[in-house]
């Protein structure tokens, strides 16, 4: 089940600032994170479905690069959403 309009609207406006800065480091890692959470979800059920864990594995990747260049711009800030996103122990 793919995210709505106001299910992200609320996650960018949470951790980006405003609805309207979608491309802000923040909302991005959280779209990210929710649509994982979603595909693990699916995956659980569906433990056959290999093109969603291809999909998964791309999500994470692309997840872990944001994470990797927010670390090095900007760490306190990664430090707290890592923190509030509850990833990486």
């Amino acid at each position: 089940m793919p995210l709505t309009k106001e299910k992200k609207a609320t996650i960018v406006k949470e951790f980006g600032g405003n609805a309207a800065n979608t491309g802000s480091i923040e909302g991005q890692i959280a779209l990210l994170t929710e649509r994982i959470s979603q595909i693990s979800g699916h995956l659980q059920q569906n433990k056959k479905d290999f093109s969603t864990h291809r999909g998964l594995m791309q999500l994470v990747g692309k997840r872990k690069r944001l994470l990797n260049y927010m670390q090095k711009q900007n760490l306190t800030g990664y430090r707290q959403l890592i923190e509030k996103l509850g990833i990486r122990k």
